[in-house]
């Protein structure tokens, strides 16, 4: 997901993605160490989708902190 989709989310959205996110990334780590799947790719692209996800959250709560 790009930056600028993640901006526009209101702060439900966000927290939605976030519990997407954390469950798919289980469920993907799962199946790497079952022998599965290769989605090294996959989850790589996850948690840097996370990390950003993160990042706008924690932007906002210093934003609201400072006014």
């Amino acid at each position: 997901m790009k930056a600028d989709k993640i901006r526009e989310l209101d702060p439900k959205e966000l927290a939605v993605q976030l519990k997407d996110g954390a469950e798919k990334m289980f469920r993907l780590k799962f199946q790497m160490k079952m022998g599965q799947t290769d989605g090294i790719k996959n989850y790589r692209t996850l948690r840097k989708d996370r990390a950003r996800l993160l990042t706008e959250l924690a932007a906002r709560k210093t934003k609201e902190a400072s006014k």
